[in-house]
């Protein structure tokens, strides 16, 4: 019998989570059944979706939602043998039951001496919430400006260094002067420290005095009010998040930026990756390309220990990470 340790959603979010939001459960799982596999974590992500998400989809009781890197240590699945990989959208568990339906195998060509966790970081979902943003929503051309705040995370420094490889002029904001350093070493032409900055619509004024052609938005709130009012005329936003409204106990109505959408005729369009999940295999083909030539960078932020999974959810939130927030197992 293997035994699988959970976190369990004790109690929906009131404003920032809480450690005693979270309880582990442990329980003994069932031998596999005909065409079941089980699995065993590696590596497993948490995300900024995971704070809105666990209010719309989730019970008080659920095990959180969210995924990892698995392998195969029992299997009764022809299409997954034992010691295979796959990426599981079981949430926040070292071990489970599959049918199959809702894994998929790795790349089959994953080199070895590329990290595994790469699978939930920029040659993942985050990866392709860049790519597929930056493509099918925004229609990225070479020449451009393009804005993207929550620079240095998961999707945001994975979306700068894609605009860098299309010929691109790229400005990033984060919330440290080592992240803004992180980006300045991906390549970044311009980057600040929002939290410093004395006035936000200067700072993004005098990083591109024409304004933007295009902006990846992931924070919402008041900076995405004052980056409206800087797009050029007929601009692209792609709105993939806003992290600064995740958390409010009350949620925040306004600042309206209606008036710049309208008089600047811009384009507005929100997205999730998985609505180009038939291309996908393609797409991360491309990504690791493109880290395999090194134009891709892949920073991640690890925390060791299963045990240790709410604190780094809550970390994440907080904005500790650079890159990508990964539990090694």
């Amino acid at each position: 019998m293997v035994q699988a340790k959970s976190w369990i959603l004790a109690k929906h979010f009131d404003g920032f989570p809480k450690k005693s939001d979270f309880n582990l459960k442990v329980e003994e799982l069932p031998e596999p059944k005909n065409g079941e596999v089980v699995l065993e974590a590696v590596f497993l992500s948490v995300d900024p979706y995971m704070r809105p998400f666990s209010k719309l989809y989730m019970k008080e009781g659920d095990v959180m939602i969210g995924t990892q890197v698995a392998k195969v240590i029992q299997s009764k699945n022809s299409a997954f043998p034992v010691g295979s990989h796959v990426v599981s959208s079981c949430g926040w568990t070292t071990h489970s039951i599959s049918d199959g339906k809702d894994l998929t195998p790795v790349i089959s060509d994953w080199p070895k001496d590329v990290s595994l966790s790469l699978a939930l970081g920029a040659i993942g979902m985050p990866g392709l919430t860049a790519l597929h943003g930056l493509e099918d929503v925004l229609g990225l051309k070479e020449g451009e400006t393009l804005l993207v705040n929550a620079a240095a995370g998961a999707v945001g420094s994975v979306v700068g260094q894609i605009a860098k490889i299309k010929g691109c002029k790229v400005v990033g904001s984060a919330g440290s002067e080592a992240k803004v350093a992180f980006l300045k070493e991906l390549g970044f032409d311009e980057a600040f420290n929002y939290k410093t900055v004395s006035s936000l619509e200067e700072a993004l004024r005098k990083a591109s005095p024409d304004g933007y052609d295009c902006f990846f938005e992931n924070v919402g709130g008041d900076f995405s009010y004052v980056a409206f009012q800087q797009m050029k005329y007929f601009g692209r936003v792609a709105v993939c998040g806003s992290i600064s409204m995740y958390n409010d106990a009350t949620p925040q109505i306004g600042p309206f930026p209606h008036l710049a959408i309208m008089w600047k005729e811009l384009k507005v369009e929100g997205f999730m990756q998985s609505r180009w999940k038939d291309r996908h295999p393609e797409s991360l083909r491309r990504l690791m390309g493109w880290y395999r030539e090194g134009k891709l960078q892949c920073r991640e932020h690890i925390t060791k220990g299963f045990e240790n999974m709410p604190a780094a959810f809550m970390g994440m939130l907080k904005g500790d990470n650079t890159g990508k927030a990964i539990i090694a197992v």
